[in-house]
């Protein structure tokens, strides 16, 4: 399996090195250059696997190559084994036709953990064959953090180092993140918002002259890997119901378009899907260029959603390159438009050929909240708000009752408790066993200015387990 930006100007990559690289040299984001395509009676033949067996099978063919079979098998049930749940990503039934998959049963309590718990053992395979030492350096709105540094902590050759808006996520997404305490364990709360963190990353994926010599590597949902570990819970939910003898929709809650850019894959791969719905907040972006064709950045609102707080939604890239018929000289000079005004449209026909499969829905707090009260009403089921707004948007945005529709379940409620509490539920909400503590446990974390310059220097002086690179 090779490897291609969506810039069209970088080197084509082997799985090994995409892993590691992250970002293209070109600035692109990777893509496979032929995604895999399995047959109706090959995904009906995955009926009834483990989750680990069925994750195998869907992603073998993106590691082909650089990772072996007993390797890749071995990784993938460690990964999963560590779930709370033996289903791995259960399905709850809402209402009719309607289900959760519930993707919050990892160490991090968020879908995050299905990425980055194999993210960090994959990092492990390969630096270790490579004999080569890296530095990570990511940015989160909220889960991506936490689930990194699980996933990441026990590495022998990587230094993390993660940023997140000080004061702009919630107190359990916090104390996830800097409580877990170890010499190659980096906190960093910057004086902004997540997009000023998410562009210090992308500024020094383009010049790593700071680091001096040293790579840098990308947990943030640039990195493919991210992208190929969701790819199987799609095919996980839809065998449940009936796939591929009958066809699938999804809502999504998502902001930097990764989690639902995995579904539109898995829909080229070969599963029946039949609508994808993009779920967001008030920061809706996604939603004015699927309802109207006009992508561009705004004031962005801090809400009831933090891991959607997002201005600029970074995976949305890879599907303007199909969009484009992944012409990465039109991409190029896309992005070159949109970074330059801060705004982008592309021709009519394929807006057109995008909204074949998408819909999407900005939901409000308050709205927000109303569901989280309605569905606990309704079910007894306490939803966070994120999902909450996965729940709406598939509501409001269905195309037809007869199809199946599932909604992702993107974290537990407990990470979020101001929206409950404001929701009326009444209904209070324990942390798992493995956290009871969470509140009580030392934190590490270091505040830094708005400046990409702190952030490097801070950097340069912390890595390599203590010792200046």
């Amino acid at each position: 399996m090779r490897y291609i930006s969506t810039r069209g100007n970088a080197p084509a990559l082997n799985f090994e090195d995409v892993l590691l690289a992250g970002l293209a040299s070109d600035g692109g984001l990777y893509v496979p250059e032929n995604l895999p395509r399995f047959t109706q009676e090959e995904i009906a033949s995955w009926a009834g696997l483990p989750y680990h067996e069925l994750a195998f099978r869907v992603m073998r063919p993106f590691v082909e190559g650089s990772i072996s079979d007993t390797d890749f098998k071995q990784i993938l049930e460690e990964t999963y084994g560590a779930f709370a749940h033996s289903a791995v990503a259960p399905l709850r039934q809402l209402n009719a036709n309607e289900w959760v998959m519930e993707l919050f049963h990892g160490p991090t309590l968020a879908f995050k953990d299905f990425a980055l718990q194999l993210l960090g053992r994959l990092l492990d395979h390969i630096l270790l064959k490579r004999d080569e030492r890296v530095v990570i350096i990511g940015a989160t709105s909220g889960d991506t953090g936490s689930a990194a540094i699980e996933g990441c902590r026990r590495c022998e050759n990587v230094d993390i180092f993660i940023l997140h808006p000080h004061q702009r996520v919630s107190e359990v997404q916090r104390r996830q993140m800097t409580t877990i305490l170890g010499e190659n364990i980096h906190n960093i709360a910057i004086e902004g918002n997540f997009d000023d963190c998410q562009e210090m990353v992308k500024a020094s994926f383009a010049d790593q002259s700071f680091l001096k010599g040293t790579r840098l590597v990308a947990v943030n949902s640039i990195n493919w890997a991210r992208i190929m570990a969701q790819i199987g819970y799609y095919f996980h939910a839809a065998l449940q119901l009936g796939a591929p003898a009958r066809s699938v929709a999804f809502s999504v809650p998502t902001g930097n378009f990764g989690d639902i850019f995995a579904g539109y894959l898995a829909r080229n791969m070969g599963l029946p899907v039949s609508q994808l719905v993009v779920a967001t907040n008030r920061n809706d972006i996604l939603h004015r260029f699927m309802s109207g064709n006009q992508y561009f950045k705004e004031t962005l609102h801090a809400s009831l959603s933090p891991s959607m707080d997002i201005m600029v939604s970074s995976n949305f890239e890879r599907l303007l390159f199909d969009l484009h018929g992944r012409n990465g000289v039109a991409l190029a000079e896309l992005m070159s438009t949109f970074k330059a005004t801060g705004k982008l449209s592309v021709e009519e026909d394929r807006w057109v050929e995008a909204r074949k499969l998408f819909d999407s829905l900005a939901v409000s707090d308050e709205d927000t909240c109303a569901t989280i009260a309605d569905v606990f009403k309704r079910t007894g089921e306490v939803l966070d708000p994120h999902t909450a707004i996965g729940v709406k948007a598939a509501r409001e945005c269905r195309r037809n009752l007869s199809t199946p529709m599932v909604v992702l379940g993107t974290a537990h409620p407990v990470k979020f408790p101001d929206a409950v509490e404001k929701a009326g539920i009444g209904k209070a909400l324990e942390l798992p066993a493995h956290l009871s503590d969470l509140f009580q446990r030392e934190e590490r974390c270091t505040v830094l200015p708005n400046a990409i310059e702190a952030v490097q220097a801070f950097v340069a002086q912390h890595g390599n387990r203590g010792r200046p690179l």
